[in-house]
């Protein structure tokens, strides 16, 4: 059974892509969940482990269990982060710093532990959870937006640095997903939003996620783009 690590797996798309990894019909992963919210549990097919990936102890601490407990993970799915709205004048040092240590530093943390580990195999698949925001540039997104086009450079970096290495990479950019994230920002009140009715949902990421892992081991899907079929051009 191959394993599976998700970041940030304890509610929204990471949850969604946690259950649906575990369920894949016929392909059905043990999978490792991650987020600061949970505790250390074990079930059938499913482990959970407390960690702030944003801690470098905490990942390496991390890590090391599943590689001690269930061996190297097959597949890394980083997806942990956080979303928030403010202009460049609202925005303050703390938040900028907060945004790049969940955004951006965590998913490298958790790349450099476990992505060499995959080269050495000869095998495994990086899933990066990127976002809209990581192509296009949208008012309000100053911290939200650089760690978006910083985690695509480092998910093509690596793409490059595993190129014939038999490990797979896929960047997974979503629209607006209709998550918790959106409960302070209340699009349904904003003109040019798009409406959370309108909205995917996680588990259509998920299924995106299922799609690129499950493919043969000759094929690389390098890239998917999602988006509502109704959208607004503001997110």
């Amino acid at each position: 059974m191959k394993i599976a690590l998700v970041t940030g797996a304890s509610r929204g798309i990471g949850l969604a892509v946690a259950d649906a990894l575990r369920a894949a019909p016929g392909k059905g992963m043990h999978v490792v969940r991650l987020a600061r919210t949970l505790r250390d549990a074990s079930a059938e097919g499913r482990t959970d482990i407390a960690c702030d990936i944003t801690r470098p102890a905490d990942v390496d601490r991390a890590v090391d269990r599943v590689i001690e407990d269930l061996g190297v993970p097959d597949i890394l799915v980083n997806n942990a982060g956080i979303f928030f709205i403010k202009s460049l004048s609202e925005t303050t040092h703390a938040d900028f710093t907060a945004a790049l240590a969940t955004n951006l530093t965590g998913p490298f943390l958790l790349a450099r532990a476990v992505v060499p580990r995959m080269v050495a195999r000869g095998s495994g698949h990086l899933v990066t959870i990127g976002s809209i925001s990581d192509y296009i540039g949208f008012s309000g997104s100053t911290a939200y937006a650089a760690t978006k086009f910083g985690l695509r450079g480092m998910h093509e970096v690596i793409r490059q640095e595993t190129a014939k290495s038999g490990v797979r990479t896929t960047l997974i950019s979503p629209g607006p997903v209709d998550t918790d994230i959106w409960d302070a920002v209340d699009p349904d009140s904003k003109p040019g939003f798009t409406k959370r009715k309108d909205m995917m949902r996680a588990e259509d990421v998920a299924a995106a996620v299922v799609y690129a892992v499950t493919q043969p081991e000759h094929v690389a899907v390098t890239e998917i783009r999602l988006l509502p079929t109704v959208y607004s051009p503001r997110g």
